[in-house]
């Protein structure tokens, strides 16, 4: 069974500098990428015990989301 490979929207290679030529796929738990355009090839292990997201304000709960009361809505028939 082959694996899906997928383009790396925006991604520039490292090799001949061609946008939108980078593609991505995963395969026994190694990650692999490489350019249609030229003859870069790179494999990459899968790091489990990757660095966690930085806290920023768009990922954080605000206190006014904590504190909010949340209710059940249930919706009537009309025909009832």
């Amino acid at each position: 069974m082959s694996a899906t490979k997928r383009f790396i929207a925006g991604v520039v290679c490292p090799r001949c500098a061609a946008m939108d030529r980078v593609r991505s796929w995963e395969q026994n738990g190694i990650r692999y990428r490489d350019c249609v355009s030229c003859d870069f090839f790179e494999q990459l292990p899968i790091d489990d015990d990757a660095i966690p997201e930085m806290e920023t304000r768009v990922n954080q709960v605000r206190e006014e989301q904590k504190q909010q009361d949340v209710q059940t809505v249930k919706i009537l028939d009309p025909k009832s």
